[in-house]
């Protein structure tokens, strides 16, 4: 009878355990809804016979405000996007001790004036006396040199006193140029110390692009050379002249920098607008390139990285070698190959293994 017991409670004990297994596998079954996404097809491009690189805008003359004292700031005076004129006060930094020391100075040059006034007179007096035969040499050149040092004293004097005034106006921070406010890197309060940057200003009358150049096809570009350089916030092709060609890729990565001066237009043009400049110079590469576009690039730090479509239509995030920019569309080195799918974009939140749906 027991063993019979036995027997049936192992078989319940059996049973309960596999609905239970059962159970568990239901709750792990994915039910989330599938991310729409657009995919497109790896292809190798070789459309564009003509070196492309991509840029960025910038002023031509730009200027990050600093200063040499230390100190709180105690009023900012202008805002992101005001207009200022050369000269113009844009922020003061606590400065009680220059003002202290500029009264030290103001009294030293007061008593220093005093004491040259009554030197210059006995000068003028004992020179008189020795014409006259009325004072001996002796006095004239002890009264001389009285002379002189009062002379050297007051000299002095105003020389600390431009190098206080020097220290006020690093205290009292005015525009270098006429331009515009760009960016502000501190608040009222803050502690201002040597050389931090606290405003940045530039000039809108010219721009420039700064443009990276591959070393395999930086010997092929001169100065004055006539590019065309294309805006994309603005969809506008504005023609430019290479005004600079560096000669060395040390803190570059083996890209070269080449400065790019744009014509004037009618089109307002800021800076840090995105611009892809096309040198008049074919390009040496005469092999096929695999090109995706930019927005499709998944960045993570130094790595980047693209999402495409796995076997089983889900996201596979793929890490690439990237080369060169042509103009909204990246080269791809390693990573891709031709025929494969990739998400350009998508409507939800992707990740590994995320079901998608392409319609």
């Amino acid at each position: 009878m027991k063993h019979t017991n036995y027997i049936i409670g192992l078989f319940t004990l059996t049973f309960l355990l596999t609905s239970c297994g059962d159970e568990d596998k239901k709750a792990v079954v994915d039910t989330s809804h599938a991310v729409i996404v657009k995919v497109k097809t790896v292809y190798e491009d070789n459309s564009s016979p003509f070196l492309t690189v991509s840029g960025k805008v910038e002023a031509v003359k730009s200027a990050n405000i600093s200063t040499r004292m230390m100190g709180y700031v105690d009023k900012i005076y202008v805002s992101i996007g005001d207009k200022v004129s050369n000269g113009e006060l844009l922020l003061s930094v606590n400065n009680t001790d220059v003002s202290a020391k500029l009264a030290q100075v103001n009294a030293g040059i007061t008593e220093a004036t005093a004491a040259f006034t009554n030197a210059e007179k006995d000068y003028n007096r004992f020179t008189v006396l020795f014409q006259e035969n009325s004072a001996s040499q002796k006095e004239l050149d002890d009264i001389t040199a009285n002379y002189n040092m009062a002379n050297a004293r007051l000299e002095s004097a105003k020389q600390m006193k431009n190098e206080v005034n020097a220290q006020m106006g690093y205290a009292n921070i005015r525009a270098p140029f006429s331009g515009m406010v760009t960016n502000k890197f501190i608040k009222v309060g803050d502690m201002a110390n040597p050389g931090m940057s606290l405003l940045e200003v530039e000039s809108p009358e010219k721009y420039q692009v700064l443009a990276m150049v591959p070393e395999s096809e930086i010997l092929e570009i001169n100065n004055n050379t006539e590019v065309a350089v294309q805006i994309k916030a603005l969809n506008q092709t504005v023609k430019g002249k290479v005004v600079e060609v560096s000669t060395s890729s040390k803190n570059t990565g083996g890209q070269y920098l080449v400065k790019v001066m744009l014509d004037e237009i009618d089109t307002q043009i800021l800076s840090g607008m995105y611009a892809t400049v096309q040198f008049p110079i074919e390009r040496k590469t005469s092999t096929s390139a695999i090109m995706i576009p930019v927005e499709a690039i998944i960045n993570n730090g130094q790595l980047s990285g693209i999402y495409t479509v796995s076997q089983s239509n889900t996201a596979l995030l793929r890490w690439l070698r990237l080369g060169r920019t042509f103009g909204d569309k990246v080269e791809v080195l390693s990573g891709l190959s031709a025929d494969e799918q990739y998400i350009v974009s998508a409507e939800g939140k992707l990740f590994n293994g995320a079901k998608i749906s392409n319609q």
